[in-house]
């Protein structure tokens, strides 16, 4: 019994990701490592948002990507801080920033997308947690890793975007025309992550 109790804990243990063997702990430009990934991927998030076209009231974007990529890279914490560094940003109105097309603001949050918005910092936080204990070192585990990730961005915006619409055109307009796109970029990951983890142990 006790072996058992170890050996979950061990699996479960924080264990460094990617980043933190690319970039070990040091300042740039005289700032902590951790402060310019956070504000790099949420500049990385709204660049990946000017990729769009609507379809319906909800764009197709590569901000999944780049929301699953932060969880992936940065971990759980750093993850969900470079989100809501990019949701906070564009709160303030910035032209952009989010998807193009839509309302600025607090108008977006509140508007059709904004349960998909808030859905990327769960996201990028719980795939940070699975990086964390190593989910992203083989191709299957991190297949799933993103495809929890994402299932965690559709309940959160199908669950707001309920408000807007009638539950019969929900699923057409809020998950379906994003199946395609979505499995091309955790096949295109998944491929890249491994890989990574044996450049760096060779």
């Amino acid at each position: 019994m006790k072996q058992i109790v170890f050996k979950t804990m061990n699996t479960l243990a924080k264990q460094p990701v990617l980043i933190d063997f690319i970039l070990p702990q040091t300042k740039i430009i005289g700032i902590t490592k951790d402060v310019v990934l956070v504000l790099g991927f949420g500049l990385l998030t709204a660049l990946s948002a000017q990729i769009s076209f609507w379809i319906g009231p909800v764009p197709i974007t590569g901000q999944t990507f780049a929301v699953l990529m932060a969880g992936i890279l940065l971990g759980s914490v750093r993850g969900a801080f470079s989100q809501i560094f990019y949701l906070l940003v564009g709160l303030t109105g910035l032209p952009f920033w989010f998807a193009a097309g839509g309302p600025l603001g607090m108008s977006r949050l509140i508007g059709p997308t904004g349960g998909y918005l808030i859905g990327f910092v769960a996201a990028a936080f719980l795939v940070g947690r699975l990086a964390e204990i190593g989910w992203t070192k083989t191709i299957k585990t991190a297949i799933l890793a993103m495809i929890v990730g994402n299932i965690v961005i559709y309940l959160s915006g199908l669950s707001w975007l309920a408000n807007f619409l009638p539950l019969q055109g929900l699923l057409a307009a809020g998950l379906y025309p994003f199946f395609p796109g979505d499995l091309l970029k955790i096949f295109l990951a998944s491929l890249l992550l491994p890989k990574g983890w044996q450049l760096i142990k060779q």
